[in-house]
């Protein structure tokens, strides 16, 4: 049932009633509530001015249109100042009145100055008590959520009055929680702030419902204190979004979201040289290949907000581009969409010659592994056979700066699909060798990314929504995690710092063991695992190793002028490796899954396969072999 509006007319003559009383009251005040008869008959030629200032400054200023249940601190602000120049009307008139008339006052300074308090405090209580009233009615026979905020800075504050205006629920703010300890014992709102430290005291009481994270910001480890805290406790935690999301730039109850783990997982975003970047790639024509995944759709959200104009997006994935091409639909005149395969040479020349981009991101591929162990011939046509036509084209058509989207699945690869992902790095160090070539190639490797298409958190998502079970490959596996704007902080700047031949990897800190993962998911969701949601173990699929490597020691990288970004140690390919690369290419459409996988371990000697059909295809002479070792006479600072 909608709120009945209050007439207007009738807020302004209780305004003007308050004014009136507030008058009383100053001479009350000033005469100690014995007012001289000669100060009423001085009074009372000069209200008629008194109340035709008040009323015309309120109309003025419109204080009387104003919503009352939502009074905020700026109708406050707004009627201090009508109040304030109202009085300060009132003050010319009585100077004019004495210097030019009959030297009288008006009004008495002194009755002005306490009318004046006394009618703003009368008009600001009025309204708080309507909206406290309001307030109240919303909330009766509801019921009553007890919440704490993590968060006492300005978003803290909205987050509270948003949800004191709501109706969906009766919100209590029992407290705020801070990470600074100067704000500890104070009051915010009227609630009390708790340091950080007695959160899981104040949990253990069992009288809170709700723990609302309203930080920006937030810093992750502090974050994930706060959060294992409540999950220990079996509160839920919900999250405010991102101002950028706020309806109208307002906050509201119904956009608070439950904690993902890719919140608590994640770590700050690199921090670049956002200037130096908008230098660089600001009006440049830029091609993105694969622009519909993951990866991809986020370097272009990266590189139009770096000010590219000419930004070319490539893509087989009809539908997914079309959502991506609808969702910058605002910034059409600044891109453009180009469904082609990366693996037809004639249709990727035709858009070089039409585009003459000056840049390529190359983060077209087929990443899942049990597929790729399947279907090998589609991972050397795509990951090998794409990557060669599109570094190909680059340097014929002098493109600038090349850059290949790799995986930590090139190190050491147990798979298909990582072995094709090398071997992809390694066509690119041949063009980088060639002297004739202008174009400098780069490589960057990094780990699994948080919330990407076909990743383990979506399907974990959905087994815990399903009720479970929750399937976890092996209780000891382990993965390397990042989120997808660090991912492709990571594109940028090897971009923007690489020389030609690098491979950038990053430093991703210690691996995640996956059965954590799902234990943490299942708690986050308000369950028990292995009581309310099982958690079974499947088994490692074909290709797949119990954890990933990234090359990120001091032995095999070089340091950077970042200190996440490393410079990975790798083998240069041989002088035939571009001929034989090209030789598996051309080869893999006729070609057998054996064959196929044979010539790949004899282009990639540290190729071992695991938990494959292949693996019998190791060479006898495979274990002599070196793997990637940096002492390796045949290794080069890539």
């Amino acid at each position: 049932m909608p709120a009945r509006t209050f007439p207007r007319w009738a807020i302004l003559l209780i305004d003007m009633g308050i004014c009136l009383a507030a008058l009383t009251a100053a001479y009350q005040l000033r005469f100690n509530f014995h007012v001289p008869a000669h100060e009423v008959d001085l009074l009372l030629p000069v209200l008629p001015i008194y109340v035709l200032v008040r009323f015309l400054s309120f109309r003025i200023a419109g204080i009387h249109r104003g919503m009352v249940r939502y009074t905020n601190t700026d109708d406050a602000k707004r009627i201090f100042l009508t109040v304030l120049a109202g009085s300060a009307f009132i003050a010319l008139l009585s100077v004019g009145r004495y210097f030019l008339y009959d030297h009288a006052y008006v009004l008495p300074f002194s009755i002005l100055i306490i009318d004046s308090m006394g009618a703003m405090i009368g008009m600001i209580a009025a309204r708080i008590a309507v909206k406290l009233l309001y307030l109240r009615s919303k909330g009766s026979g509801k019921n009553e959520l007890r919440v704490l905020i993590y968060g006492a800075g300005e978003a803290g504050a909205i987050t509270k009055r948003t949800l004191e205006r709501e109706g969906s629920a009766r919100y209590r703010v029992e407290a705020f929680v801070d990470d600074d300890p100067k704000k500890a014992g104070k009051r915010l709102e009227g609630a009390v702030v708790l340091s950080t430290a007695q959160l899981a005291a104040r949990l253990s009481k069992g009288d809170i419902d709700q723990v609302i994270i309203a930080i920006m910001s937030p810093d992750p480890e502090a974050r994930r204190r706060v959060v294992d805290a409540c999950v220990h406790a079996r509160v839920p935690v919900l999250r405010i979004p991102p101002v950028s999301d706020w309806i109208n730039g307002q906050l509201s109850s119904g956009q608070l979201r439950q904690v993902r783990i890719e919140d608590l997982l994640g770590r700050p975003v690199i921090l670049l040289d956002d200037a130096r970047l908008r230098q660089r790639l600001a009006g440049k024509r830029v091609l993105v290949t694969g622009a519909a995944g993951s990866i991809g759709g986020e370097l272009v959200h990266q590189l139009l907000g770096f000010g590219c104009e000419g930004l070319v997006l490539v893509d087989i994935a009809e539908s997914p581009l079309y959502d991506l091409e609808m969702e910058l639909a605002t910034l059409r005149e600044r891109f453009r969409v180009v469904i082609a395969d990366v693996r037809d040479p004639v249709r990727m020349e035709r858009i070089f010659a039409e585009h003459r981009p000056e840049m390529v991101f190359h983060a077209a591929a087929y990443k899942h592994v049990p597929l790729m162990e399947a279907q090998p011939r589609e991972a050397v046509r795509t990951n090998i056979g794409g990557t060669r036509t599109v570094a190909d084209l680059a340097a014929a058509y002098g493109v600038a700066e090349f850059v290949l989207v790799s995986t930590d699945k090139a190190v050491n690869p147990t798979n298909v699909m990582g072995a094709s992902k090398r071997i992809a790095e390694m066509y690119v160090a041949t063009l980088t060798m060639d002297p004739t070539i202008a174009t400098r190639f780069v490589t960057t490797r990094f780990g699994n990314v948080l919330g990407s298409s076909g990743s383990v958190i979506p399907l974990f998502r959905r087994q815990i929504a399903a009720g479970g079970p929750v399937t976890v490959t092996h209780p000891e596996v382990t993965r390397f995690f990042m989120t997808i704007p660090e991912a492709c902080r990571l594109v940028l700047e090897a971009a923007m710092m690489g020389q030609g031949g690098e491979i950038y990897v990053f430093d991703m800190g210690e691996p995640v063991r996956i059965a954590d993962l799902a234990e943490r998911m299942i708690r986050l969701s308000g369950f028990e695992p292995h009581i309310d949601i099982p958690i079974s173990y499947s088994g490692l699929r074909p290709g797949e190793k119990l954890y990933e490597e990234l090359l990120a020691t001091q032995e095999n990288t070089l340091p950077t002028h970042h200190p996440r970004i490393l410079i990975g140690k790798v083998q240069s390919p041989g002088p035939g490796a571009a001929r034989e690369i090209a030789a598996l290419v051309e080869n893999a459409v006729a070609g057998t899954p054996e064959s196929i996988v044979s010539a790949m371990k004899r282009l990639v000697p540290e190729y071992r396969s695991q938990n494959s059909v292949y693996a019998n295809l190791d060479a006898p002479s495979a274990a002599g072999n070196d793997r990637e070792d940096p002492k390796n006479e045949n290794w080069h600072d890539a």
